[in-house]
């Protein structure tokens, strides 16, 4: 079967989604479909979508998976719903790009990191006029993020943004605030699966907004509150041990548990699919 086909559940969890990205092939690896494009293909696909032609009759959702969230995805069926419910997941770990090269039919060709990919929808966005809506971490890290990202790209449009720490109707109330304002791309980064569960439940609320793209640690990076590991480390997928090595109380105990896990699935339900189709 070609890995751009979908399964009879994934469309009618979401068809309207599933249509417009039909034409972007897909991969499993670890257990869930990832697309097949490059980071360059996927910020064009983002562009390409917000205008009135492509627009469908809700926004399209990204989210993104990395070793964590494969693990997480096989033992908690909530997560493992959210994320199948995405109209596209991109690979933002380099250890899924690598052994979807040794595994799979059709490789990850990059790693599509969120903290990059934003980068390249602003520079195309600005350009263009396209419009963003920020949501999501604390207060003084959403104003940080927000006031550096006016000036790297002074002429982007950003018509809104908020914290993410909003709840009942106060949350409801921002949820229509920014339907109101119809952002071309909303970037939700309130951590996995909060931001997935943000999208599911107010995505009928946000009608008018043209890309909803969830962002885990995005505005920490944005901020400057959080760097970035070295370039060697990413390449060779060590950036889980850089984040380690900044904030080790926090994410000891998660990296020891889903690290090895997930490398099992990498080798196990990467090979799995492609015997599968074989």
């Amino acid at each position: 079967m070609p890995s751009k086909a979908l399964s009879t559940r994934e469309r009618r969890a979401n068809p309207v989604g599933r249509a417009a990205t039909a034409s972007i092939p897909r991969e499993t690896v670890g257990g869930l479909r990832l697309a097949v494009v490059d980071l360059e293909q996927t910020a064009d696909f983002m562009i390409d979508a917000v205008f009135p032609r492509r627009r469908v009759s809700r926004p399209l959702y990204l989210t993104s998976a990395n070793g964590e969230v494969l693990s997480r995805c096989s033992t908690e069926p909530m997560t493992d719903r959210l994320f199948r419910s995405a109209d596209l997941i991109n690979a933002d770990g380099q250890p899924l790009v690598m052994v979807s090269k040794l595994r799979s039919q059709k490789p990850l060709p990059e790693r599509v990191a969120t903290t990059d990919l934003f980068h390249v929808v602003a520079r195309k966005a600005q350009a263009l006029g396209l419009t963003f809506y920020m949501f999501g971490a604390n207060e003084a890290e959403n104003e940080a993020a927000v006031a550096n990202v006016r000036s790297m790209y002074p002429k982007l449009k950003i018509v809104g943004h908020s914290h993410g720490y909003l709840r009942g109707e106060a949350l409801r109330s921002k949820v229509d605030e920014i339907n109101a304002l119809a952002p071309d791309f909303l970037w939700v980064a309130l951590g996995v699966p909060y931001e997935q569960a943000f999208v599911e439940e107010f995505m009928p609320r946000l009608a008018r907004v043209g890309v909803i793209k969830t962002s885990g640690g995005l505005f920490n990076f944005l901020s400057g509150s959080r760097p970035r590991a070295p370039q060697w480390m990413q390449n060779l997928g060590l950036e889980w041990a850089w984040r380690l090595w900044l904030e080790p109380r926090r994410l000891f105990w998660r990296y020891l548990t889903t690290n090895p896990h997930a490398l099992y699935l990498l080798f196990n339900r990467t090979l799995a699919s492609r015997t599968k189709r074989d």
